[in-house]
């Protein structure tokens, strides 16, 4: 079993075990192969030169999907290989050197076709629905048909390649990572006894869950007020971002940043505007919560810091192995079959996670793919059940990735980032649900109730409320109302206000908290969190009452990709959210649960 060293003793890459690292051979052998096999990628590019001028029969436009196919299989393995290593250790210049190194090949590559996109969407609507329907072109036709819908926001030539140019415009989310990954120092924290203890963003999840309330709050306090310390160069960075988003709405004849995001995912407008309007709706089920994790706690009052707090049995916390996690995430979602399950065992035998944190390496998870090869998972494991459940939604996104490239060509196997977080919270749901029904104690199921209302508080309504963020600092910047540090700081606290309600008590640190988000550096993500959620909740409620059917629905969703619009691939497993209904269904199944909860005290 791997000893898991926490604290200020974080071990260097090169000591942990082989195992427990992901195994990037599969991309490419080592960073001498990385700087070879660019060099021939950088021979085949001026091909595409040939193709400028002429891309308006189907004979040449044919010859142009297979080169870039071709392209692309080259470049990709070794992009995903370089991306990767830069996670494993941030001051890795090596790692850099080659992320930069091939980012300015793509970047080059990116305004030296730029005419593609022009030359392809000044093509007549009756040659785009002619090619569309041709059985030769079916890999493309949806890529055809969206070129047709998307020709008003296509530019001229020279202004697609000025903006093709503008590849400066997207370091705002490196500064941040840089600045908070790496050059921030959290120094050490105090728990009720006076005792220190290292600080990182790694440690905060353990330390505001945590039993002690000294803990609690020096850990967002101190979180939130380093960020504070550098509220200026953060509120700078990331209003050069929104004004660079509505900039390029703008341009590109949108009738907001917002506009564009949902309309480059194809999504209605309605399902943004319905998330906060029924979540506004439901925040008393949050305040209901609230209220009953209180007495829960047994606190004469209720802080912001008090709202995580793990709901722990009596007795020695419980930590998990990273073995035992496995097994436990097969366990719950055997409901799935078995080909789903010993999927998430090969995940483990064949190196697809890097598991551990090591001094350096990225914080968080995520997971990550491409067409020709498995997918990756970076977590950041420390044995706590909350690991368990991150380590869980990180399979359930791999295992979207691994059945949407099984069913679909490459041309429609990348579905959008909308319905990228339903798998990942589909998994975390069959998760609580086997813990609730496999709990021994009233304490450990109160605890997994716990669990769940505090992942709803999270993804639901915290997520919503960043969307709600999101949508005001872009719409007074549309309206040229100057966005300033204390205006950023003084909306999102205002929003905090209205989203804990009036029983829960803030900490003015808590202003600063959208400065370390950095979901806000990919303009209006973070709402989808919320919906894939709900979706989630109904997939999987539907997964454990109906069995088979719904299944067989849940794997229509896992195998589509982005072969449909999002909402219409949803509908056809089943899914909708677009109908306010789905919506409440959602809060009444969370209403029912907390009145289940309530009852164990009885």
């Amino acid at each position: 079993m791997y000893v898991i060293i926490k604290g200020e003793n974080m071990k260097l890459r090169s000591e942990i075990d082989d195992k427990y690292k992901w195994d990037l051979s599969p991309l490419c052998a080592s960073d001498e192969e990385f700087y070879s096999r660019l060099e021939k990628v950088k021979t085949l590019l001026p091909k595409f030169q040939e193709y400028k001028g002429k891309l308006n029969t189907k004979e040449v436009i044919w010859d142009y999907l297979c080169f870039d196919r071709e392209v692309s299989k080259e470049l990709e393995p070794i992009y995903q290989y370089c991306s990767l290593k830069t996670c494993e250790a941030l001051s890795d210049t090596c790692a850099k050197e080659m992320e930069e190194t091939i980012s300015k090949v793509l970047s080059k590559l990116s305004y030296d076709t730029a005419f593609i996109t022009s030359e392809l969407h000044a093509l007549s609507d009756e040659f785009l629905d002619d090619i569309s329907s041709d059985e030769k072109f079916k890999d493309y036709d949806k890529m055809f048909r969206d070129i047709k819908e998307d020709k008003k926001h296509i530019l001229s030539e020279q202004e697609e390649k000025l903006l093709a140019g503008m590849d400066f415009l997207g370091g705002f989310s490196e500064n941040m990572e840089n600045l908070s990954d790496v050059d921030l120092n959290f120094g050490e924290i105090e728990d009720l006894n006076g005792n220190k203890h290292p600080f990182s963003q790694s440690k905060y999840g353990k330390y505001i869950r945590s039993a002690d309330r000294a803990l609690r709050k020096n850990a967002i306090t101190a979180l939130n007020g380093e960020f504070g310390k550098h509220i200026n160069m953060l509120s700078s960075n990331y209003i050069s971002d929104v004004k660079a988003n509505c900039y390029f709405a703008k341009v590109r004849n949108y009738d907001s940043a917002l506009s564009a995001a949902l309309e480059e995912e194809e999504v209605e407008p309605k399902v943004y505007t319905t998330l906060l309007e029924m979540v506004d709706k439901n925040l008393p089920l949050l305040f209901d919560y609230f209220k009953l994790k209180q007495k829960e706690m047994g606190l004469d009052d209720f802080y912001i810091y008090d709202t995580q707090m793990e709901l722990t049995p009596t007795g020695e916390k419980k930590e998990y192995s990273y073995d035992e996690a496995i097994d436990i995430i097969k366990k719950a979602v055997a409901p799935l079959g078995e080909e789903y399950v010993n999927l998430i065992q090969k995940a483990k035998d064949e190196r697809w996670i890097d598991v551990f944190p090591n001094k350096d390496k990225r914080s968080g998870a995520f997971a990550s793919s491409m067409y020709d090869s498995h997918p990756y998972v970076l977590t950041n494991f420390e044995g706590e059940l909350d690991d368990v459940f991150t380590l869980t939604h990180e399979l359930g996104h791999a295992m979207h990735y691994h059945y949407s490239s099984k069913n679909q060509p490459k041309e429609k196997a990348r579905y959008t980032i909308f319905l990228a977080e339903i798998a990942s919270i589909t998994n975390e749901m069959l998760l609580a649900n086997y813990l609730l029904s496999n709990v021994t104690s009233l304490e450990e199921k109160k605890a997994i109730y716990n669990k769940i209302f505090d992942d709803v508080k999270s993804t639901i309504f915290r997520q919503t409320m960043f969307a709600e963020f999101e949508e005001k600092t872009h719409r007074l910047c549309e309206e040229d109302v100057p966005l300033t540090k204390d205006r950023l700081c003084n909306e999102y606290y205002a929003l905090v206000e209205k989203y804990f309600g009036k029983d829960v008590k803030l900490v003015d640190e808590i202003r600063y908290e959208w400065s370390r988000i950095p979901h806000f550096f990919t303009a209006f993500y973070v709402y989808k969190y919320a919906t894939g959620m709900i979706c989630a909740i109904s997939f999987a409620n539907r997964i454990l009452r109906e069995g088979d059917g719904a299944v067989k629905d849940y794997f229509k969703f896992l195998s589509a990709g982005a072969s449909d619009t999002p909402t219409a691939i949803l509908k056809s497993a089943n899914c909708d959210i677009t109908n306010e209904k789905t919506f409440e269904n959602c809060f009444e199944y969370l209403r029912g649960l907390l009145e289940d909860w309530k009852t164990l005290n009885v």
